[in-house]
């Protein structure tokens, strides 16, 4: 059961803009879009959601970045699952000519071998951007994008690879791979080649940005770069959270053992894990946790709590679609939120406000929700047990 309702969000943000910031006081500017869901357990723990939206603008573009990884993690362990493939079988990528490199052991893994479990691991964990690129390849540009639009996200675009820069047509092209067990392939997958034509967009954002080192005094044409509307990501991330509250069509075909494996690292932390080993000066507890972790490591969060989230960053948009556990006090809830922190509208120079305008919201923001839903009464104490995991080395408070 879905109820809308953007009263209550809105009385309670605008009560507030003083402590949220600059970003409060101009949303527009900032082009902030925020959902929020309060989720009540019925007798018998069912959940029941009452989605609350400010600034629901889905034609308002903002760049996805590293939140395209959710999917992609999601497809893949489908796609594994479609073929009868373990998760932790070693992947072999072979090369692309000017393109992409060929990928045969993964240094940072317990066996030394890429792995698509691995490489869900690394994208959770610390956003990792090769990771995604491989998921990427496995995929194929035309099977990411299909599977995205037939569990009901039509408005999807995933069109590249992270952190590369490659033209369309190159984009279009993923490498060969295999799947090896003992030695012996698998699996074999050749290149392949997308014919998506995809709908003509025309999305501009920015007065001026970099072409290489020169300044173009022009909006940045974002048109073929990747595009997830935040509704959409909200739902993909329900879908996963909540399998049972969605329907047979936009469900993703995981097994048990997936939704425990991804529950493992969506809340896990950098500073509990042991392949890989991350260097915590800059890997800290709160590394992708924007809603309230703020990505500042000296932030403590309450005991108890576990987000379960999936953000991105890039070309002054901030964006973190989270759930939130609270184990402790059997809160509970869903949180999205994106936003254009880029004051001087210059894309490309590295000149964002994440650390004085765009962090700061979004930390302040989880933080008031949160506060909130600990003062609110629920008839039913959730059963939170589904989401408990054992990590592999507790976070010291």
């Amino acid at each position: 059961m879905h109820k809308k309702n953007n009263g209550r969000l809105d009385s309670l943000l605008q009560a507030n803009a003083a402590r949220l910031g600059p970003v409060m006081a101009d949303p527009e500017a900032y082009r902030l879009q925020i959902i929020y869901t309060q989720i009540d357990r019925d007798a018998r723990n069912r959940p029941v959601f009452t989605d609350y939206y400010y600034r629901d603008l889905p034609a308002e573009y903002f760049y996805p970045a590293s939140t395209v990884k959710m999917p992609a993690a999601l497809l893949a362990l489908e796609k594994l699952n479609r073929l009868g493939i373990d998760k932790n079988t070693p992947l072999h990528t072979d090369s692309l000519s000017g393109i992409s490199a060929a990928v045969t052991a993964d240094s940072s893994a317990e066996n030394l071998e890429p792995s698509v479990a691995h490489y869900i691991k690394k994208i959770f964990l610390v956003s990792d951007n090769d990771a995604f690129n491989r998921l990427y390849e496995l995929l194929g540009q035309e099977e990411f994008n299909r599977g995205l639009w037939e569990k009901g996200y039509p408005s999807s675009q995933i069109r590249h690879r992270l952190d590369v820069a490659l033209p369309q047509e190159a984009n279009r092209r993923t490498n060969p791979v295999k799947f090896m067990r003992n030695g012996t392939v698998v699996y074999s997958q050749p290149e392949q080649v997308s014919r998506l034509e995809f709908p003509p967009r025309h999305d501009s954002v920015g007065r001026a940005h970099y072409a290489g080192n020169q300044l173009v005094r022009a909006p940045f044409d974002f048109s073929v770069k990747n595009r997830l509307l935040l509704k959409d990501l909200h739902q993909i991330l329900r879908s996963i959270i909540f399998p049972e509250s969605v329907t047979s069509g936009q469900s993703f075909r995981l097994k048990e053992d997936d939704y425990r494996f991804l529950y493992r690292y969506m809340s896990q932390l950098p500073t509990e894990t042991t392949f890989p080993v991350y260097d915590t000066a800059e890997f800290h507890r709160n590394y992708v946790k924007y809603l309230m972790g703020g990505a500042d490591a000296a932030t403590a969060l309450p005991a108890g709590l576990r987000i379960f989230n999936k953000p991105g960053w890039a070309y002054g948009f901030l964006t973190d679609v989270a759930y939130f556990a609270d184990f402790a006090n059997g809160v509970e809830f869903m949180l999205s939120a994106t936003l254009y922190a880029n004051s001087d509208g210059i894309i490309g120079d590295n000149k964002y406000d994440f650390e004085t305008a765009g962090k700061p919201f979004l930390k302040e923001l989880g933080w008031l929700i949160y506060e909130a839903e600990l003062q609110r009464a629920r008839k039913h104490k959730p059963d939170l047990q589904r989401y408990k995991v054992t990590y592999e080395k507790e976070q010291q408070p």
